[in-house]
């Protein structure tokens, strides 16, 4: 039994229906979980775990959006006018406006369809514990302080605390990292990350708007989206000024035909609505209309969604393009390409087997749980046949995983947190792999006891593992194409800047050679300066990337960025033009214009 729990609302999101009241908190056996009143009690207060909805549009606002304008409203008068006079024949106009409203009302719905579709196939369920017994249920039906059973493959529903178990998480939608984090007793997880490997009992302890997604959301959904289309908008202030001066013209013309020409009434309002119909550039706004649609349709043959149609415009007046390594322009899988012996292995290595087997016996230990691992067991086939004692997984904490033999404990990781103070021994050594674009992993043996903790003892390197991402077959081809374009492209990674740089000079970027790590960028003066100098980003946190948006807006540019996960949301809002992966998180293709289908950047 716990304390009374309760919090004053800032903001009622859409999904919830019931007002939440103060429950009792508990602290459940991981073994029996709540009791079916307790759950029943919180479902019925209102701390069940109903997700705040993505920033997304209705179909009622949809219909309202497109249906009230100023445009419809010019014409709706104009029409009603002369159906007061019996006059249905001069009417013509009126399926001008009709299908240029049909128009956008279609391809919207039909992009939110799509997106619905893909959250449906993707709506996540969940293994509850309940009065000692396990039952599977929907994500939504979970409450607070439920003990919740998380494994490989399961997406965390909400945050939560580990019980029992252990598990290895990514936190990669959210935070941009993408290696995997082991979570033990007492670990925090974050709602929206995925679970690589292993098992655990959690508590839910952050439910529904109080999670970390959905705060992020919420954050979404309060951002103003403007619009960006500058055709659309010149359009509109056209029509906005010809309506108001019509008014005018309107009368007179009306008074001129009946007070003075002694025309009757339907005649004289006939005669003026046909001299200000010829005003109003109706034709120009269907032709608009009618390329923006054709445009839509040729993006849909490439399985690119359309939120809205007018985003098209903007693409095209896009000149900075910001974009990932990962996923953009390189595939989303490693490949080892070469092992290099240390000089302390080769000076001693009559003590140890070869190489090879020594990494093969690593990686047999290892569960494949990541793409480094998976890449490390295929190459590494070969191996001594040696039986472990006990592994310790990769954590991002301290970049690096374990095997622990009889004989001693190896260890494979981020050389900086491998070799620590003798990092400067081998920098140099090291350095010039990574200005190859590999990304170079130490293999050595440790000299003390491993705990999962940071290292403290020695480390004797043995050999570097270099590893790359394969460039997109097509990458060279498609940043061709945006340098035709006059498209600059700014590459923001949370790599290796050095090792970013080189990948992105073989995916034939302009201007790869001028990188830079944004650990250095201190302050806006910095952030600003470095936009405009420097191509590729390196070590850049989630926070920055929204900041190097605007920063890049601020200097005149049209900005567009590409972006998957929940961490991108606020910086793809903030872009002039946010294109996001399918297959990435629902929030991210929400508040995108633009969702890659297929997650092919080419496209």
């Amino acid at each position: 039994m716990g304390r009374g729990f309760g919090r004053a609302k800032e903001q009622e999101p859409e999904s919830y229906e019931i007002e939440r009241r103060p429950v009792t908190r508990y602290q459940p056996d991981h073994q029996e979980g709540l009791t079916r009143a307790q759950a029943a009690e919180r479902m019925a207060a209102g701390w069940s775990n109903i997700p705040v909805d993505p920033p997304a549009q209705t179909v009622k606002e949809i219909i309202h959006e497109n249906v009230f304008t100023y445009f419809n409203l010019i014409f709706i008068v104009l029409g009603v006018l002369l159906c007061l006079v019996g006059s249905f024949r001069n009417l013509t106009f009126l399926p001008v406006v009709i299908i240029n409203t049909l128009i956008g009302i279609v391809q919207e719905v039909r992009s939110k369809n799509v997106l619905e579709k893909m959250s449906m196939l993707n709506a996540p369920h969940a293994r509850v514990v309940r009065d000692g017994k396990v039952r599977k249920v929907n994500s939504e039906e979970l409450v607070l302080d439920d003990i919740v059973i998380f494994s490989a493959g399961n997406q965390i529903c909400a945050d939560a605390v580990v019980s029992a178990g252990e598990i290895q998480v990514n936190e990669s939608l959210l935070t941009g990292e993408s290696d995997e984090i082991t979570k033990r007793r007492g670990d925090k997880l974050m709602s929206g990350s995925f679970v690589v490997s292993g098992e655990c009992r959690a508590r839910l302890d952050k439910v529904g708007e109080d999670s970390y997604i959905s705060r992020l959301t919420m954050e979404a959904k309060a951002m103003d989206d403007q619009e960006q289309s500058e055709m659309i908008r010149s359009l509109d202030k056209l029509v906005k000024w010809v309506g108001i001066i019509i008014i005018p013209i309107g009368l007179i013309l009306f008074s001129q035909s009946f007070f003075f020409n002694h025309e009757g009434f339907s005649q004289s309002v006939t005669s003026m609505v046909a001299a200000v119909i010829g005003m109003i550039p109706e034709g120009l706004y269907l032709l608009a209309s009618v390329a923006l649609a054709v445009s839509a349709m040729r993006l849909a043959s490439q399985k690119v969604l359309l939120h809205d149609m007018k985003s098209i415009e903007t693409l095209a007046r896009v000149n900075v393009l910001c974009v990932d390594k990962t996923g953009t322009i390189t595939e989303n899988t490693m490949t080892v390409n070469r092992v290099e012996p240390t000089l302390d292995y080769r000076e001693k290595s009559e003590e140890y087997p070869p190489l090879e087997k020594m990494l093969g016996d690593f990686a047999a230990a290892m569960s494949e749980d990541n793409i480094t691992m998976a890449a490390l067991k295929e190459y590494f086939q070969e191996n001594t046949g040696k039986r472990p004692v006990s592994i310790t997984s990769f954590s991002s904490a301290v970049k690096y995983s374990s095997v622990t033999y009889k004989d001693g404990a190896y260890v494979l990781g981020a050389p900086e947190m491998v070799l620590r103070d003798d990092y400067v021994l081998y920098e140099a050594e090291i350095g010039q792999f990574t200005r190859k674009g590999y990304r170079v992993l130490v293999f050595g043996q440790y000299a003390g006891k491993i705990d999962g903790k940071p290292l403290t003892e020695k480390v004797t390197p043995l050999g570097y593992v270099m590893l790359s991402n394969p460039i997109r077959q097509n990458a060279p081809e498609t940043f061709a194409y945006f340098a035709e374009q006059g498209v600059d492209i700014k590459v923001i990674s949370g790599d290796n800047p050095v090792t970013v740089s080189e990948v992105a000079s073989r995916a034939g970027i302009a201007g790869a050679e001028n990188y830079v790590d944004a650990g250095t960028l201190k302050t806006d003066q910095d952030v600003a300066a470095a936009m405009k100098k420097y191509t590729v980003f390196g070590r850049v946190t989630p926070n920055q990337k929204r900041q190097f948006v605007n920063v890049l807006k601020e200097q005149g540019n049209t900005v567009a960025m590409t972006g998957d996960g929940v961490n991108d949301v606020l910086a793809l809002k903030d872009a002039d033009c946010s294109i996001a992966m399918a297959s990435g998180s629902d929030a991210a293709a929400q508040a995108s214009q633009l969702v890659l289908l297929e997650s092919d950047f080419s496209c």
